[in-house]
């Protein structure tokens, strides 16, 4: 049923949505979100090298390391439990 719809709250108003719609919506949303949190995590990354820099303090090790994706953890989780 592409007749199915979804309330969606914007503000302080509810809007009544096709679903599919809504579900495409949240999708483009997270994203946008999921990619503006890895942007502010590399910049903080050099940030922190620039203030241990100036502090003259040696890189912090291990701190470029990158979160493993949900598929890699799924393989992990695989592999573990055997």
């Amino acid at each position: 049923p592409s007749t199915e719809k979804a309330m969606v709250c914007f503000g302080n108003m509810f809007i009544e949505l096709p679903k599919a719609k809504t579900r495409e919506m949240l999708r483009q949303d997270q994203e946008e979100l999921d990619e503006e949190i890895n942007n502010l995590r590399k910049e903080l990354r050099v940030k922190v090298n620039r203030l241990y820099e100036a502090q003259g303090k040696p890189e912090l090790k291990g701190f470029n390391l990158n979160p493993m994706s949900a598929e890699e953890m799924k393989l992990i989780n695989r592999i573990l439990e055997g």
